[in-house]
């Protein structure tokens, strides 16, 4: 029986591994600065904003040609201008609305970095399989910690016994 736990440990924790690893290191890039855009923040200068929040809405829908389903709306700084962002879903697709001008972007792609962390860190790349996939993977762990556990009881045990018998014979 041992034996068999010992295989389910050790494979487990390669299992386990690799997305800990990826979800470690994509938050070690966070904490680095600029390295993920958006790391850093600055203050808005409200005195740059002459777009209202329902007027950089109103210019979105009219740049899309229809009524956007937007889930956020976030007043920053980016590049040293002030500008409005137009969220939709899942964060993965927004626009930028020009809070002086009024002129609305496609959001630039992100960098390759950024990239990363996102999809490491937030397990984009499983979409809708993204909570399963946690999920699942929080299992595996819980059964490699279980795994360990029982591993270590059973060698403090029979060390313990090695040492009653090493005292009783003595």
């Amino acid at each position: 029986m041992r034996s068999v736990v010992y295989q389910a440990h050790i494979w487990l924790g390669i299992v386990i591994a690799l997305p800990v690893l990826a979800w470690t290191t994509s938050g070690l890039l966070y904490a680095w600065p600029r390295a993920v855009e958006g790391g850093k923040i600055e203050t808005v200068d409200r005195a740059r904003v002459l777009v209202s929040a329902p007027e950089a809405m109103r210019r979105v829908n009219e740049y899309a040609g229809r009524e956007l389903p937007t889930t956020a709306l976030t007043l920053l700084m980016r590049d040293g201008r002030p500008v409005y962002q137009a969220v939709g879903g899942m964060g993965a697709d927004s626009l930028l609305i020009d809070a002086e001008t009024g002129a609305v972007i496609k959001t630039p792609p992100p960098g390759l970095l950024t990239r990363y962390f996102r999809q490491a860190h937030f397990y984009y790349f499983a979409g809708s399989w993204q909570v399963p996939l946690l999920v699942l993977m929080s299992l595996l762990a819980t059964l490699s910690a279980l795994s360990g556990i029982y591993l270590n009881v059973k060698l403090w045990r029979r060390r313990k016994a090695k040492r009653s018998n090493v005292l009783a014979g003595a």
